[in-house]
């Protein structure tokens, strides 16, 4: 069995997710993909159970009963892929914005040693293509804000794709991450930093999405706003695992 997976979480995604699976099932590494599929209405669901039977050993799905957030969507995914072996946990979105070809050096980079290994938009400057300016200003002023407040010298603060080694996930209590928008990906990184843990920044080209739409929603980048001072404001106690 391998022990490298992405978890892609997915809502409303039926025109990306069959192109999204045939492409990392085309990877030489042989990565896993479990699809986090929150009873997409679309039809994103049914598709990826037809694609199972074409890649049984290698495809699975978790369908949850609704949308409740991009967190706990990848908080469920990262909870099966650790009872079920994985020691590379990646995640990534489907809707192509995150190149599937980088997973390898994301996984690369863990095996080398990195706790986390953070696929970075902007550690070698803006590396993003098709943006508004106004959407690339507030991403990047956002993740030098999180730096202000946290200390973190994360250069992507809010990034999404990453691969876990299973001993930070493990160390981790899920139940007290509090964030379900884009605020989770801060929150988890801070948790693990504020453990000991090591991130590295892996230089990534990002494109944004060509079909489907987005999630982002006003709620969202205020969660991030506020709860990064509470983050930096609250113990790390509660979100250790309890020792054996």
């Amino acid at each position: 069995m391998s022990k490298e997976i992405v978890v892609i979480p997915t809502y409303n995604e039926i025109e990306n997710v069959e192109r999204m699976v045939r492409k990392v099932m085309s990877l030489p590494s042989g990565i896993h993909v479990l699809i986090v599929d929150d009873r997409s209405p679309d039809g994103t669901g049914e598709k990826v159970k037809m694609l199972m039977q074409e890649f049984p050993d290698r495809l699975f799905i978790l369908e949850r009963q609704g949308k409740e957030g991009l967190g706990k969507a990848y908080l469920a995914g990262f909870s099966w892929c650790l009872t079920h072996g994985y020691t590379y946990i990646c995640e990534m979105d489907c809707d192509f914005s995150h190149n599937p070809d980088d997973l390898e050096k994301l996984t690369q980079a863990v095996k080398d040693g990195a706790d986390i290994a953070i696929g970075s938009r902007y550690v070698t400057g803006v590396n993003v293509v098709n943006w508004p300016i106004g959407r690339v200003l507030l991403s990047y002023y956002a993740s030098a804000y999180v730096r202000f407040i946290t200390g973190m010298t994360i250069r992507d603060a809010t990034a999404g794709f990453k691969c876990y080694h299973r001993r930070v996930l493990e160390a981790i209590r899920f139940d007290n991450i509090r964030f379900k928008g884009y605020a989770f990906q801060i929150e988890m990184k801070y948790v693990a930093w504020k453990m000991g843990f090591t991130l590295k920044e892996v230089p990534i080209i990002f494109t944004d999405r060509q079909e489907g739409t987005s999630k982002i929603s006003g709620n969202i980048v205020r969660e991030a706003i506020l709860g990064v001072i509470r983050l930096r404001l609250s113990s790390i106690k509660p979100y250790r695992q309890p020792m054996n």
